[in-house]
């Protein structure tokens, strides 16, 4: 098997280009090769890969030259990250979310939801089987391949057997209006709230509550990660992560609980629930990934940490390959519930 040698230069220069969430182009069973080429195999477009001067958001409206745009999220890694997504999810806010849709004015067309930054759908397919109804899910990315690949992949039968129905929509969350949710019976999002400003997050609160409709927003970073055979480094690599992710005013792990202020100005009750990765041997593959884009980013943000971070990438990868990581990553998922419009 052909070895590679990572120096703490060249460890830097590939650093410099791993986004605060990690994809594969190829995800390999071969967990040696990914232990020892240490930072090989990570692609651009696996998390918000941004040009210079350049804030990662997610886009609901149309602008010109946004066919020319890049990648932000690789489906490689929507892929690989999907299942234990959906395992991390909260349940617990399903039943809640459920009598507010039941006794929602006007329902008799069935559920309008929207779907903001759907990637490759992953929401719409672990929800839509789990809601009663006829449903229209409108979903919306600035991508129009992991467009192509949501709408490709949406479920067609609720859980009662109604239809589902799907169109895709382009746009930019950070022009989001009130006018863009009327109708909406429910917004959706994953991985959306940290990558977001304070801003962002009020407008989106003040569109939801003009609507009327409730928010469930899930797998937000909450700043906390766990690894087993505790590491002195662990805790620099994640303070140094955590601020990697509030550059440029984003909220990274500050991000739901600026969303449960946002919500609350604006009128609404909101249910906060823990959704976290736990992963082990049989999500190698993933946590493989992870570990690349945690490191990397970590290092982009504190450059001193280069020569250290490999031999620490390169001990926490050949664990992984072993079998004998277990990762903690802690996410939070939250309900927000407005006000109805036009009715009790």
């Amino acid at each position: 098997m052909r070895k590679t040698t990572v120096t703490p230069a060249d460890l830097a220069r590939q650093i410099g280009r791993i986004p605060a969430q990690p994809g594969a182009r190829e995800v390999s069973s071969d967990m040696e090769t990914q232990a020892t080429g240490v930072m090989s195999g990570v692609i651009e477009g696996a998390g918000p890969v941004t040009r210079p001067g350049e804030r990662p958001t997610v886009r609901l409206r149309d602008e010109d030259g946004a066919a020319q745009e890049p990648p932000r999220y690789a489906p490689e890694w929507l892929r690989l990250r999907e299942p234990a997504d959906a395992r991390a999810r909260a349940i617990d806010l399903l039943d809640p979310l459920r009598i507010r849709l039941a006794n929602l004015p006007g329902r008799t067309g069935g559920l309008v939801v929207h779907d903001l930054g759907c990637g490759t759908g992953s929401m719409g397919r672990w929800l839509a089987p789990r809601l009663d109804g006829p449903q229209h899910w409108i979903l919306h990315d600035r991508d129009p391949y992991l467009l192509h690949f949501a709408a490709v992949g949406s479920p067609r039968v609720a859980a009662d057997g109604s239809r589902v129905t799907v169109e895709t929509r382009r746009g930019d969350v950070a022009r989001l209006t009130p006018d863009a949710l009327v109708g909406a019976s429910l917004v959706t999002a994953s991985a959306l709230l940290d990558v977001l400003t304070r801003e962002e997050i009020d407008t989106l609160a003040a569109a939801c509550a003009g609507a009327g409709c409730p928010a469930l927003l899930t797998l937000s970073v909450a700043g906390r990660v766990e690894l087993s055979a505790e590491d002195p480094m662990d805790e620099e690599i994640a303070a140094a992560f955590d601020d990697h992710q509030r550059r440029g005013g984003l909220l990274g792990p500050d991000s739901v609980t600026a969303a449960c202020e946002a919500f609350a100005d604006h009128g609404a009750s909101v249910k906060v629930h823990p959704s976290a990765w736990r992963l082990g041997p049989d999500e190698a593959a993933l946590t493989a990934q992870w570990l690349r884009g945690w490191v990397g980013a970590a290092v982009e943000e504190r450059p001193d940490l280069a020569a250290r971070a490999e031999t620490y990438l390169a001990a926490r990868l050949a664990a992984c390959a072993a079998g004998e990581l277990h990762v903690t990553v802690h996410h939070s998922d939250l309900l927000a519930l407005p006000r109805p419009t036009g009715g009790v």
